[in-house]
């Protein structure tokens, strides 16, 4: 029987006071304060692990249409979508899109996965495939959202969205995209319809001016920053560092569309803007997103919450170095409910122990093990830089050959 008890040693646990050297338990899913005495135990000697990473906003089943790569910069993204619709038409865009959306909405959720990132907001109609218990990531459930205050023919409508949400629980809505007058309006007139309070997440804020981020801070509403999107539509994004100081801000990606790879492509984009050092970014993509979206057994690794984890190497230093500044392939280890989803092959004793067949991938190069619920070929076929090992790169990597090239 698989163990349901798993003892992490000697490895530097990050937690909001800084990085624990006790062993971390996990018990059923979730972070534990005891052991098993049958419990399956970890060697993470010289290794950093982290909450599993929260996407703050991503639209998951586009991520595999190709950008848009003309007439940036746009003053808004109702421009932007106005020189999309002609995109629709070009083949590469057609065939992304004769995928069926429950295999790209899973592999919105794989390519999360992949960069350690295992809770998504996702900000777009829901899809019974979402529910699966085999879906790649965790994801916001129970909020409200529209789409935009200049795009009504899309999603919820902006009022009646958000007097139908709780009050506990997050309203989203994408806002003040732009550079022009446009976008720098939206916020008073979010605000003029009643719907900016302590529950609203404003994506992307680009238009905000100071007096407007002065009222979010005034009301306890928050934003999500996704600077990579941000600077490739609109040629700047917004300065993060009063919203930051306030505990107002989260980071998304926004899909490949108009965004980044994945978080991690994120994280080095926002570290490029100088503005937060990589501690606070991983802050933005665990605590304060948790505290944002209202995510209380995410974002953290206290007794209690999900067992979700991001491994890695420790590289000395300042300890946020060792994630903020990486490639997904130097990942060691991606947890979710407190068992390996992706991993380097020696933890492979891990995934047997806890119950979970795998498959022997090529990401980026570099030889990993994936659960083989995440291993549908068409979904691998979906994701660049991912590809099923063959028989000869199995060897090479020391797996048995036969599991692994049937």
């Amino acid at each position: 029987m698989p163990n349901a008890s798993t003892s992490l040693c000697h490895a530097g646990t990050i937690t909001p006071e800084g990085v624990s050297r006790e062993p971390l338990m996990i018990r059923h899913g979730h972070v534990a304060t005891s052991l098993a005495a049958w419990g399956y135990r970890v060697d993470l000697r010289d290794h950093l692990i982290f909450p599993g990473l929260i996407n703050a906003h991503d639209h998951l089943h586009v991520n595999a249409v190709p950008p848009l790569n003309a007439g940036a910069p746009f003053p808004n993204s109702y421009a932007w979508i106005e020189a999309f619709r002609p995109h629709f038409e070009e083949p590469e865009v057609s065939a992304a899109l004769q995928w069926p959306k429950p295999l790209r909405l899973r592999h919105g959720g794989l390519k999360n996965l992949l960069a350690g990132a295992t809770c998504v907001a996702h900000h777009d109609p829901w899809h019974p495939v979402l529910d699966a218990a085999d879906f790649p990531v965790a994801l916001l459930r129970d909020f409200g959202w529209s789409y935009a205050l200049g795009w009504p023919g899309y999603g919820p409508p902006v009022r009646e969205s958000f007097l139908a949400t709780a009050v506990e629980r997050p309203w989203m809505i994408h806002l003040a995209e732009g550079t022009d007058a446009t976008a720098q309006a939206e916020l008073a007139a979010l605000d003029q319809l009643g719907c900016l309070a302590a529950n609203s997440v404003l994506i992307h804020g680009v238009g905000l001016r100071e007096q407007d981020i002065a009222r979010i801070m005034v009301t306890g509403a928050a934003v999500v920053w996704c600077p990579a999107s941000n600077l490739a539509l609109l040629g700047k994004t917004l300065a993060p560092r009063r919203l930051f100081d306030a505990g107002r801000l989260a980071l998304g990606t926004d899909s490949r569309l108009s965004g980044s790879r994945d978080l991690l492509e994120e994280m080095r984009c926002a570290m490029a803007l100088g503005d937060l050092a990589p501690a606070q970014l991983v802050d933005m993509a665990t605590t304060h997103a948790a505290r944002i979206l209202r995510l209380p057994q995410h974002g953290s690794l206290a007794p209690g919450a999900r067992a979700d984890m991001v491994i890695v190497e420790d590289r000395g230093g300042d300890e946020a170095n060792s994630l903020a500044g990486i490639q997904r392939s130097e990942i060691r280890a991606v947890i979710r409910d407190g068992v390996p989803r992706m991993a380097d092959h020696d933890f492979v004793e891990w995934f047997q122990a806890a119950g979970v067949d795998t498959v022997s991938v090529i990401l980026d190069g570099k030889p990993k093990l994936l659960a083989q619920s995440l291993a549908d070929p068409a979904l691998i076929a979906m994701e660049p830089g991912l590809e099923l090992a063959t028989c000869c790169q199995a060897r090479t990597s020391g797996l048995t050959v036969e599991a692994h090239c049937r």
